[in-house]
């Protein structure tokens, strides 16, 4: 998945500084499944807006500094359907943990023990997190078309948060009972 196109499907929602983008949307209502900081998202901004997906609109304030406002054009909104309906490929798996953990047998138990256990706290908060979001249960019956999907992609990363942590915590009671060789 392109941040490109995350962006392009915020503003297909509602026109948005970059401003907006990050501080509604990156940090709150996305943030658990896209990170992205300020100046990846003005950087694609500038991009998207030169590939005429988007177009740009000068707010003036007297206040303090003008807004600069985007909103999605036609174009951009023929490459956001375009790329809703292709597959995208699985993922490549990065994670550092594992990483670590493949090597780990240099280390005595009780640091490896003490890395799995702040990837638990790491965890259990991105989990809070995830069960803090407010969408409606799939069973609502007021619930939007748009809510569903949303509390869809939420049940899945709250799952995938609850069987890291599962997995976390069997591993630490592993460890801990394995001699260790170092």
């Amino acid at each position: 998945m392109s941040l490109a196109h995350v962006i392009l499907g915020l503003l297909q929602q509602q026109e948005r500084t970059g401003y907006d983008l990050k501080t509604e949307c990156f940090n709150q209502c996305i943030a658990h499944l896209w990170q992205a900081d300020q100046a990846q998202i003005y950087r694609t901004l500038d991009k998207l807006e030169a590939q005429g997906w988007i177009v740009c609109t000068v707010e003036i304030q007297h206040d303090r500094p003008n807004r600069k406002v985007f909103q999605i054009t036609e174009s951009g909104k023929a490459e956001f359907i375009r790329w809703l309906q292709t597959h995208q490929p699985l993922p490549i798996l990065r994670d550092p943990l594992l990483a670590q953990l493949h090597f780990a047998a240099q280390l005595p138990n009780e640091a490896i023990v003490h890395l799995l256990e702040q990837e638990l706290e790491a965890r259990r908060e991105k989990l809070a997190e995830c069960e803090a979001v407010d969408v409606p249960s799939l069973d609502d019956p007021i619930a939007s078309r748009d809510q569903k999907m949303h509390r869809l992609v939420l049940e899945l990363v709250t799952q995938r948060e609850q069987t890291y942590l599962n997995w976390l915590q069997k591993a630490i009671e592993i460890i801990q009972i394995q001699p260790s060789d170092t």
